[in-house]
């Protein structure tokens, strides 16, 4: 199997319009039907001129498509239209994939927001763009609309970067916000934290929480205090309540550690940091528990940070 994803403009329509029809004529019968099924090779090639598309290739076949609508009135917006997967390819986690593709692709054109269309009478649609990160803004009969942040994506060359990273997304924070955190041993998650502590103004140095689970470090100033977590050993928000940590999540902000598969259970907004390094080579093997880091300086790290949740959709993430 030689799976690709392809940028492809308007000389792709024949392509593109392929996996439109397949994808939209497999829907249930809808009223009024959807627009896709009345879209030609000519009408796709005009969808795909302003923005152009991603084209999902098979083994040669096409068997994934979306277009990348710049909005006319918001330069930093842009439409997914048209999306599709082949039902064929169904099955292979596809639809995810190109998502994703899709969000990278907005980043890289400097847009900040994402905004699809979705049918009221497929709500498990609707669902599958919740679990992508995407939050109902309107609601105009036939459609819900609905939107999300791009993911911002940094380099990020040393330790000193990483601590003034968090610094920075500090400075973005309010009570009852939640960050999850994901990212081999040694990743940076601790020494991201440092600086988050530290651009929150918080009593205390920030270590790994692992073998107490958690630490509350108190506010210097009228600020949150910050609430470190090791989710390793969590099943969910329950047993966080249940640490007795004797000061109020909603009042806090909480930074969850491993916290990936937990997080819908934490928070229905939270700001997902994921750290993997640059070159993509493990670190030394060593216990979960000790989570030491690495040397950054011999092994940049890539940290992409992924705003989920009706909090984050006008914030401004440009760090």
């Amino acid at each position: 199997m030689s799976l690709e994803t392809r940028r492809v403009g308007p000389e792709a329509a024949a392509d593109v319009l392929a996996v439109v029809k397949a994808a939209f004529a497999d829907r249930p019968p809808l009223d009024p039907p959807a627009d896709a099924l009345a879209e030609t090779e000519q009408s796709v090639a005009a969808l795909l001129a302003p923005g152009g598309g991603l084209l999902v290739v098979d083994d040669g076949r096409p068997v994934g498509a979306v277009i990348l609508d710049p909005a006319g009135d918001r330069h930093d917006t842009v439409y997914l239209r048209r999306f599709g997967i082949d039902p064929a390819a169904r099955g292979r986690g596809l639809a995810r994939d190109l998502v994703r593709s899709g969000l990278g692709e907005a980043a890289r054109r400097g847009a900040r927001r994402v905004v699809i269309l979705a049918r009221e009478e497929l709500p498990r649609t609707a669902r599958f763009w919740r679990d992508m990160g995407f939050t109902e803004t309107d609601r105009r009969a036939p459609y819900v609309e609905m939107a999300r942040p791009v993911p911002v994506r940094l380099d990020v060359a040393s330790a000193d970067e990483m601590r003034d990273l968090g610094r920075r997304v500090a400075r973005r924070l309010r009570r009852g916000d939640v960050l999850v955190l994901s990212g081999e041993l040694g990743a940076g998650k601790t020494t991201f934290t440092q600086g988050l502590g530290e651009g929150l103004g918080v009593r205390g140095g920030v270590t790994s929480p692992t073998f107490v689970i958690a630490r509350v470090h108190p506010s210097l100033g009228d600020g949150p205090a910050l609430v470190h977590v090791d989710a390793y050993r969590l099943g969910g928000r329950a047993e966080l309540d249940d640490l007795d940590l004797d000061t109020d999540l909603d009042e806090a902000v909480t930074v969850v550690e491993w916290g990936t598969g937990l997080a819908e259970g934490l928070a229905d907004a939270r700001l997902e940091v994921r750290i993997t390094r640059a070159t993509g080579q493990a670190g030394p093997a060593t216990d979960r528990g000790a989570d030491r880091e690495a040397d950054p300086e011999a092994d940049p790290r890539v940290v992409e940070i992924d705003a989920v949740g009706a909090r984050w959709l006008d914030a401004d993430l440009a760090l």
